[in-house]
């Protein structure tokens, strides 16, 4: 993959062969950040655990303190009285069957996150296959199948972000903004890290985090020391 002159000269700032203090790897994510517009900064956690196990899953969610930096959309599947408390808490879609045709046969994917009422799984479970996928079914593990739909929407727009392993045993999710600074960075990345090595499974044997890297968009990659992460 051929890179652009930026990149190369910003990954020319950083050691492929070092482990990084965490401050240290935040604030040299930050500088080696090469694009024009304010860059996400994205955590990237190899696990040393086999995704294929159901008794090795790894997921969950946690409250970044500082949030995201992004603008969150939320679909809340729910009905009457909870669909009207729903619209209350500041959810940007509100609907139950209705929805059904519009996501499956518009392919309308206009929210980064859905929240469903128990008595609404019925319903969301025919859009599985959809939203699967894309990561967008609403889960009790992480907090979106609730009749608490005020406290899931004021969680999620305050910074509550899910993450999960992929097929490769890698979590990856944002910790916020390059324009954040590298204190409230390294907040947001600590209060992750310690909800995953809280989320570790009993079945895991072995060392649990094999890697962690820090890169902002499009930027270079930067190893954290995990030995320090565990202390």
């Amino acid at each position: 993959m051929k890179r652009g002159k930026k990149y190369s000269e910003a990954a020319k700032l950083v050691d492929k062969a070092m482990l990084y203090d965490t401050v240290d790897a935040i604030e040299l994510a930050q500088k080696t950040s090469v694009t024009k517009f304010d860059a996400t900064v994205e955590a990237h956690i190899r696990l040393g655990v086999d995704s294929r196990h159901a008794d090795q899953q790894v997921r969950g969610a946690v409250v970044l303190p500082h949030g995201t930096g992004k603008t969150v959309r939320v679909l809340v599947f729910a009905k009457g009285a909870k669909a009207e408390e729903a619209v209350a808490a500041g959810a940007d879609f509100v609907g139950a069957e209705d929805l059904i045709p519009k996501i499956q046969g518009e392919n309308w994917f206009g929210f980064d996150v859905a929240v469903a009422t128990p008595d609404m799984m019925g319903v969301v479970g025919r859009l599985g296959r959809v939203l699967g996928p894309k990561g967008l079914m609403p889960s009790p593990k992480a907090g979106t199948v609730t009749m608490d739909v005020t406290k899931a929407i004021n969680d999620i727009k305050a910074g509550k972000i899910e993450y999960r392993l992929d097929k490769t045993n890698i979590i990856h999710v944002p910790v916020g903004k390059v324009s954040f600074g590298s204190e409230k960075l390294q907040d947001n990345f600590e209060t992750l890290m310690k909800a995953i090595i809280k989320a570790k499974p009993q079945a895991a044997k072995g060392q649990y985090l094999k890697s962690v890297v820090l890169s902002t968009t499009m930027g270079p990659g930067v190893k954290v020391n995990t030995a320090k992460i565990t202390e």
